[in-house]
């Protein structure tokens, strides 16, 4: 089981990307309220449904999902996809993930995605850059990994 650090005074994780297999995302994040529970089964289907392109390359969450806000409304994710990635080769459910308003629409999710070869500087750059919320401050994220 992982250990989480405390949210800071604004609710949110401390600045950083905070790796964690799934089972202890929905652990921790996914429980306390209906509204999370819902939110976490959501999360569990686009982890799957974009794992099974085989091609997922970084698993990012971000937004109100890890946060101590108690009803987020929604999971936003960052799909860092492998260059032999072809949205074109996807259907249904999955495809749904690669197009952003139908994912919001359908599946209540904030998905933005894109491909290693796409990258302009640094890999750890542009996850860093998910850090950054509206406001400009900054706080915490959620890479979802594999066990080793």
């Amino acid at each position: 089981m992982k250990q989480w650090p405390e949210f800071d005074e604004r609710g949110d994780l401390p600045i950083g990307i905070h790796q964690a297999i799934l089972a202890d995302v929905i652990e921790h994040f996914g429980s306390g309220t209906t509204q999370r529970r819902i939110v976490a089964q959501r999360l569990i289907r686009i982890y799957y449904l974009a794992n099974s392109t085989g091609h997922v390359a970084r698993f990012i969450i971000y937004g109100s999902f890890v946060t101590a806000k108690p009803s987020p409304n929604d999971v936003d994710i960052f799909l860092l996809m492998e260059d032999g990635f072809d949205k074109s080769r996807t259907s249904g459910e999955t495809a749904t993930l690669f197009e952003h308003l139908t994912a919001e629409d359908d599946i209540g999710a904030s998905i933005f995605w894109m491909r290693r070869l796409s990258i302009l500087g640094s890999e750890q750059e542009l996850i860093e850059h998910w850090q950054t919320k509206r406001g400009k401050t900054r706080r915490g994220i959620v890479e979802v990994i594999n066990r080793d």
